[in-house]
């Protein structure tokens, strides 16, 4: 019989899939010089293939979630861990652009959005106690991916070409993930978990707003957030590169970004239980927006390592912090859903965060106004958070 003690053992297990399926998701950017050099595509059809994961995600999300709010998430797990590998392999030998937008097509929406979403409602069951410490946890492996797959990638890169690096990635994923997803498993008590009312606040009271008005709120939100936090994420690496700072050095500020971005996930996470969710991802939204701005302007590298890891912390302990949201405004049933809805609009804002910034690179030959454009989308964000929080206080009197 399960005990509810594997709940941390789930942490473990998601925390490496998480790694690995979001490693390869940062990892776009390190190819993307090695790939225009080959075959001379420009920065922002590259850059597509970024959107192709998120946006293909996005869609696949909702399916699977629905799948595993009705038969738990075991096997949407093992599938999508076995898929990763594949489209992997069928990188390391294209060479038309057509075949790059399929293959991260595919990673996308049969391997990252049956393993990301799926396995945050699945911890989310587990736990009734530091909900947010148990989630931050879980995220901070997707982070902690972000920082060392680009690093092994860049790696194989400079050692054996872009072809053999995506082959060796490849064979690597299915060596590693399917093994790890063979130990999940669904809480024991998430078949008795079918209420459809709101959680309870911290005072005790239903969350006095309803479950898809919730979820539209933080969706419309998160949107704009991911536009904001996706031009470092996708071409940090590649600004630098530009800066005449050498490909290893800048994967190496990018790994310490991510790095320091898993304590910022379980940092977002515990502070969501201290001072509520929705106060934390405000806050932490405010850091990210910021620093955005300045990624372009920077030239002492010391500094470049410090915003680094200042906007590694921040836009790490937002995603913590909204995935908690969900968890706390949205009823168990409609859990995975509710998660998947606002992770939909996140990827939208990811893949066209991404994409604006590689078609701004284009038009002006810098990322000024690709950084820019990201602030000013962090501004949005915060307009509609301060927007809801005056919304729910007003509600509870």
């Amino acid at each position: 019989m399960e005990r509810h003690e594997y709940g941390w053992a789930m942490v473990a297990i998601a925390f490496t899939l998480s790694a690995i399926s979001f490693g390869m998701l940062s990892s776009v950017g390190v190819f993307i010089k090695p790939l225009q050099a080959e075959f001379g595509w420009s920065r922002g059809s590259l850059s597509f293939g970024y959107s192709a994961i998120t946006l293909s995600t996005a869609v696949a999300g909702l399916f699977w979630s629905f799948i595993a709010d009705k038969y738990g998430t075991r096997w949407i797990v093992l599938f999508g861990s076995l898929t990763l590998s594949i489209p992997l392999l069928l990188l390391s030998k294209m060479e038309t652009i057509t075949e790059f937008y399929l293959y991260y097509l595919l990673f996308g929406a049969f391997g990252h959005a049956a393993v990301s979403s799926p396995l945050y409602a699945n911890i989310g069951l587990w736990f009734k106690k530091n909900v947010g410490l148990a989630l931050g946890f879980t995220v901070a492996g997707s982070a902690f991916g972000q920082g060392t797959v680009p690093y092994i990638a860049q790696y194989l890169i400079n050692e054996y070409g872009w072809s053999m690096a995506y082959s060796k990635l490849g064979t690597a994923y299915i060596i590693t993930a399917i093994p790890i997803a063979l130990l999940v498993r669904d809480s024991p008590s998430r078949k008795l978990m079918n209420s459809e009312l709101p959680p309870n606040q911290n005072n005790g009271k239903p969350f006095p707003v309803k479950p898809k008005t919730a979820i539209a709120w933080i969706a419309s939100a998160v949107l704009f957030c991911c536009i904001a936090m996706s031009p470092p994420i996708l071409h940090l690496v590649p600004l630098l590169t530009d800066s005449g700072i050498s490909s290893e050095e800048a994967v190496t500020i990018f790994l310490c970004l991510m790095i320091t971005g898993a304590f910022g996930r379980i940092i977002g996470g515990k502070l969501s239980d201290q001072i509520g969710a929705l106060n934390s991802y405000f806050c932490m939204s405010v850091i990210q927006t910021i620093v955005i701005f300045t990624f372009p302007h920077l030239d002492n590298i010391i500094i470049i390592y410090l915003v680094a890891m200042v906007f590694g912390l921040s836009f790490s302990a937002v995603m913590a912090s909204f995935i908690v949201c969900v968890r706390m405004m949205v009823p168990a049933k409609l859990l995975a859903r509710g998660i998947a809805v606002v992770g939909m609009f996140g990827w939208f804002g990811m893949g066209l965060g991404g994409w604006q910034a590689g078609y701004m690179f284009d038009i002006t030959g810098n990322y000024n106004w690709s950084f820019g454009l990201g602030s000013v989308a962090g501004i949005i964000n915060l307009s509609i958070l301060a927007s809801f929080y005056f919304k729910i206080k007003k509600l509870n009197g």
